[in-house]
């Protein structure tokens, strides 16, 4: 790692603070003040897409900004954040890779007009490097393709994304990959304590058992948020296929969001397999995980596929066109398995897996030691790096 040379005042702008993201944060701001920086987070509050998942969080070295957002046609909006007073004083300010960030191009501007005074703040953007969730016109890949290009350094999730940008021109040597993660530090103790006999956890994991009368090698675990691209439906429709063909099955849905009101109707119908368990995270999140043999995912594989590895529940999941970047995580066959996007062949890929104990068992022994390739600190770590090899 470079040494700064000098202390350096580091603006990280959000659209909101996800309780996923405040570890990383305070990771990454120790990591920058053990070298004389400094760091500061803008955040809005969340947006409305996300307000029904219920995952906002605070943090201490976090400010929270006025927004604006603005209608425009085919359902979209612009957003502006009012953080130019707040970043006039930074060396760097690190921006969401989104067109739709007014505030951007004023900085991008900004930084162009005094580069050679030196009087504003370097851009960088931290994202996917493609747009992977959505399928986008080529005005609108061209044009992000064209705005990243203005950044001074870019902080790309995975490898596939770095590989993209250069691709499309973007120096390599200005690309961090940063192996996006979430902090599983917590989730990782509890589930291994609930391995261990004569443990709270391990009492708390079979009374879970008794109580939703899950039996070994019947049980599958949904967890994240119950919205659009989750394709809740499709889990839902896969629970009862699995469940005609495989006695006792049972599927715990543990998420919030707009189609929560799907799970919970399929979970009070008669002989239901779905288990409704609302809103999950930390101690119980790995304890579920714990009673669980697989994580069902029709829909977008993202961060879950670092849960998945520290829960040892491999991930089931479809060649389905929108997953996020953290798809690439998975390898079919080793520590996950991805079948045709077909619901059919989804619900037996699941009944086959979880009749092969051997094969199970392989699939999570790899989860366990994909997990250790994934940490928040060593995702920090590669963050401050970037950060310290930015030109000033």
């Amino acid at each position: 790692m470079l040494s700064t040379g000098r202390s350096r005042h580091i603006v990280v702008v959000q659209p909101y603070i996800p309780g996923y993201r405040t570890s990383f944060f305070t990771c990454l701001k120790a990591r920058l003040e053990a070298v004389g920086c400094t760091l500061e987070v803008l955040h809005g509050p969340p947006p409305p897409s996300h307000t029904a998942r219920q995952d906002a969080s605070r943090l201490a070295h976090a400010f929270q900004v006025p927004v604006r957002r603005m209608a425009v046609p085919g359902g979209r909006s612009l957003v502006w954040q009012h953080v130019q007073r707040r970043v006039a004083s930074a060396d760097t300010v690190v921006l969401e890779q989104a067109l739709h960030n007014l505030d951007t191009y004023a900085l991008l501007l900004r930084q162009r007009l005094a580069r050679r005074a030196g009087t504003a703040p370097r851009v960088a953007f931290w994202g996917h490097g493609r747009t992977y969730t959505k399928p986008v016109s080529r005005f609108e890949a061209r044009a992000k393709d064209a705005m990243t290009r203005h950044g001074a350094w870019f902080f790309a999730y995975t490898e596939g994304g770095a590989a993209y940008l250069a691709s499309r021109g973007y120096p390599r040597e200005r690309i961090t990959v940063v192996r996006n993660c979430v902090d599983t530090a917590e989730l990782a103790t509890v589930r291994d304590r609930a391995d261990t006999p004569g443990t709270r956890e391990f009492a708390e994991a079979a009374t879970l058992r008794r109580r939703h009368q899950l039996l070994p090698g019947r049980t599958a675990l949904f967890l994240g948020g119950l919205d659009g691209p989750k394709r809740i439906r499709f889990l839902l429709r896969s629970a009862r296929n699995i469940a005609e063909g495989l006695p006792g099955f049972r599927l715990l849905v543990a998420g919030d969001g707009a189609d929560r009101g799907l799970v919970n109707a399929a979970a009070s119908s008669g002989r239901s397999p779905v288990v409704a368990l609302g809103h999950t995270a930390g101690r119980h999140a790995a304890l579920i995980g714990a009673v669980s043999d697989v994580m069902l995912m029709p829909g977008r594989v993202g961060l879950c596929a670092v849960d998945s590895f520290v829960l040892r529940t491999p991930i089931v999941t479809t060649d389905w066109s929108w997953h996020a970047p953290e798809f690439e995580y998975l390898d079919n066959g080793r520590n996950a398995v991805i079948t045709r996007d077909d619901p059919a062949e989804f619900a037996t890929a699941v009944r086959t897996l979880l009749d092969d104990r051997p094969r199970l068992d392989s699939l999570r022994a790899a989860c366990r030691r994909d997990a250790a390739d994934y940490t928040v600190d060593a995702m920090a770590a590669r963050f401050c790096e970037g950060l310290l090899d930015m030109p000033g």
